[in-house]
């Protein structure tokens, strides 16, 4: 059972919406409708004084905007299409609450950051690491104190966090340990393969309204081989025919359900300048953009690069008449024929993108890098790369650094974490203002990091099953499709490019946390794991593997079993609730006699699908997913043999059925329907049937500390059963001292 005293993490401070942020959700969602253009229902969402006129600045509640979203009053918007996502809808009501924040400048005091990149003289002063000489003149000369390092076990923690995504296994020592995570290829490239992820819209196991073309073993290799960032940005931007990581490019495929600013040639023009420039088109790929200096041309310009025909320009999905021009958004840098061959504006993009000249692509690299160790870029918000940064001097230091040394993202890495500026205490607050920099911020755990620490803790690994029969391997998170849990905690569902992520906490995350069957039901397992009463899964006797239209041959000896549970499981149909299956020529036979499948199944009174009296009587016929059991106890069967496939009625493109059929000798584990093989991320935990060192391995590894006296009490009087044990799991994995980095 779980205590009522648990509480979600809460906030440390609230961090301002930015406006850019809140247009590209109306500008992607509502402008087709509600724009100067088309003010369908006399409400105007293109401007920033068109929104202020549909809510109460202060009090989002109260606000018609999030009213219309949320479907409180009036039909919910947008009117016939999916539902904004509660991120989305989070993000809103939070601006809304901060009084609505209009749109930022893109220049600060007649800022304009330069194209060139020229590394600055670094100040004279005693400290010998060059990030930490230009912050503490930056630091210095505002007045503010040089915080003092954090402690070796927060820092180890937030280095292993930041590098390998998993809180760190007791004993770690603090010497070396940034070398130490980045010389492990394969872990590192696990975690920081999201973050990738979401700037290049690449997931696993997603389904939805559109198609794309997953790039995971270009991008897992590029990482784990550390394929300089030059390099990287020219094969997304010019991918090789066969092998390249073309899905980068194509962008979705919307099924024809699409607006002219979502063609793929416009989805590549404004997801390259988004992520490799910082550069925001999505405005401006409707309309001239009133919170930038971009302009409809521009993003077309950039978009022809990507085309195979000439393009159209479209204004709120107008047609101009006009056709679009081969242009950079820098043309000082460079351009190509408007004529020349998709495959030659390809390689000029790529080579514009990443030549040398081009500052613009290092800095907003290194800005975004940067933002994810401390919680804050150097430019913010890191879309905006024409915003005036903290310090000028160190993002142009480390640009130019990280250029010097190859595109190396791992020397980047390495450079910032050996500092002494990476590793000073977590700043206590934000205060009100300009941002002044006084140290890394807190930061909340991504989704993936949550669960992949928890499950590094508890050895409750998720299972990437395989295509075919044969066991399954232990995963991390990102390789996997995304839980209601994950979702919650902010991992998106990447159609479309997130380069910033709502993690604050919300209701949603909250009832997640406290009620969700995905951290209940595997905190149940971890417990009864960790004190070594989970009982080992049993092997199939069969597994059909993935299959589509065809039909699988059963043939397995069940001599001695007295029970048969069928199990038929849904691996990811279009529409899994119009799927019908089953098992065809269903029999048992042996010396004593022979049975259907059917015959035996009904004396058990399982509800099943009949097709009237016409149907077969050794068929049954199924929904998925389900679990018929055979009682055979005592009638001498040696032999099950059957047809296993969906009905012919399924078998069209609209369903596209994707099943898995087992058969198990004992009651199967619904969570482990393979056994497990390979090694698992980090070592599994053994059993401990010691209270006192279960408490403190506990607290070690999710806490990099020990108990206190008073902690340890409470907690070893809590364990003593396996409901206890998972109380106290949720104590831990729910406080903020797990859920935050600092």
């Amino acid at each position: 059972m779980r205590h009522s005293w648990i509480l979600a993490a809460a906030p440390l401070f609230a961090q301002t919406v930015d406006f850019s942020s809140i247009h590209s959700i109306l500008a992607a969602r509502c402008v087709g409708c509600h724009s100067a253009a088309s003010p369908q229902g006399g409400l105007e969402l293109g401007t920033y004084l068109g929104v202020r006129r549909s809510i109460a600045p202060g009090a989002a509640a109260a606000s018609k905007l999030i009213q219309r979203v949320t479907g409180e009053k009036g039909a919910r918007m947008p009117l016939g299409g999916t539902a904004l996502p509660d991120t989305e809808i989070a993000l809103l009501r939070r601006w809304i609450d901060q009084g609505a924040p209009g749109p930022a400048t893109p220049t600060d005091s007649g800022w304009k950051p330069s194209m060139a990149l020229v590394a600055p003289t670094l100040p004279d002063s005693t400290e010998a690491h060059p990030i930490d000489k230009i912050v503490s003149a930056y630091m210095k000369e505002r007045g503010v104190a040089i915080p003092a390092p954090a402690a070796d076990a927060a820092f180890v923690r937030r280095a292993h966090l930041d590098l390998w995504g998993m809180t760190p296994p007791e004993g770690e020592r603090a010497d070396d340990v940034v070398e130490r995570l980045l010389a492990d290829r394969k872990r590192y490239a696990s975690h920081w393969i999201s973050f990738w992820n979401d700037l290049l819209r690449n997931d696993e196991g997603v389904v939805y309204h559109g198609d794309r073309k997953s790039i995971t073993p270009w991008l897992r290799k590029a990482l784990e081989s550390n394929l300089p960032y030059d390099k990287f940005v020219d094969a997304l931007l010019d991918p090789a025919p066969k092998d390249g990581p073309e899905g980068f490019l194509t962008g979705v495929n919307w099924r024809g359900d699409v607006s002219a600013s979502q063609i793929p040639a416009m989805q590549a023009a404004q997801n390259s300048a988004q992520v490799f420039l910082g550069v925001n088109l999505k405005c401006n790929s409707c309309h001239d953009s009133f919170i930038s200096r971009w302009k409809l041309k521009d993003a077309y310009g950039l978009a022809a690069f990507f085309a195979d025909e000439p393009l159209k320009i479209h204004r709120c999905d107008i047609p101009t008449g006009e056709f679009a021009q081969v242009k950079f958004l820098y043309p000082e840098l460079g351009s190509v024929d408007t004529n020349a061959l998709l495959a030659a504006k390809r390689a000029a993009a790529a080579r514009l993108f990443t030549m040398p000249a081009n500052g613009r692509t290092p800095r907003t690299l290194v800005n975004r890098v940067w933002n994810q160790l401390f919680g804050r870029g150097l430019v913010e918000p890191p879309d905006d790369m024409d915003a005036r940064p903290w310090s000028p001097e160190l993002l142009d230091w480390l640009a130019a650094d990280f250029v010097a040394h190859g595109y190396d993202m791992q020397h980047l890495l390495r450079r910032v974490m050996s500092s002494h500026t990476y590793r000073m205490a977590s700043a206590k607050d934000e205060p009100a203002g300009a941002y002044v920099f006084r140290g890394p911020l807190p930061r909340r755990l991504s989704a993936e990091q949550f669960a992949d620490s928890v499950s590094a803790i508890t050895g409750e690994w998720r299972m990437l099953e395989p295509k075919t029969a044969g066991p399954a391997s232990y995963a991390r998170d990102w390789q996997l499709k995304s839980t209601a849990l994950g979702r919650a905690l902010g991992r998106p569902i990447r159609d479309q490019v997130f380069t910033d992520r709502q993690t604050n906490p919300t209701t949603l995350d909250a009832l997640e946390l406290v009620n969700g069957a995905t951290l209940s039901t595997a905190l149940a397992r971890a417990s009864r794991r960790l004190t070594g009463t989970l009982a080992e899964p049993p092997r199939p006797l069969f597994d059909s593997g993935v299959t589509g239209n065809q039909k699988v041959r059963i043939d397995i000896d069940v001599t001695g079993a007295t029970k048969l549970w069928l199990l038929l499981e849904n691996v990811d149909s279009y529409d899994p609730e119009r799927v019908i299956a089953g098992w065809a020529d269903a029999r048992f036979s042996g010396p004593g006699g022979s049975a259907t499948l059917a015959e035996v199944v009904r004396q058990t009174a399982q509800p099943l699908l009949f097709r009237g009296d016409k149907a077969p009587l050794d068929t049954v016929r199924v929904r998925t997913p389900s679990t018929l059991v055979a009682g055979i106890s005592g009638r001498g069967f040696e032999k099950f043999q059957a047809f296993a496939g969906a009905d012919e009625a399924c078998l069209q493109s609209d369903i596209n059925p994707r099943l898995r059929f087992f058969v198990f000798a004992s009651e199967p584990d619904r969570r482990r329907l393979h056994p497990a093989a390979g090694d698992p991320p980090a070592p599994l935990p053994g059993a401990e049937s010691n209270r006192k060192r279960l408490v403190r391995r506990l607290y070690v590894q999710a806490f990099s500390r020990e108990p206190s006296g008073a902690e340890a009490k409470l907690a070893e009087s809590m364990i003593k059963s396996a409901d206890g044990l998972e109380d106290l799991l949720w104590a831990i994995f729910l406080s903020p001292e797990f859920q935050y980095i600092r």
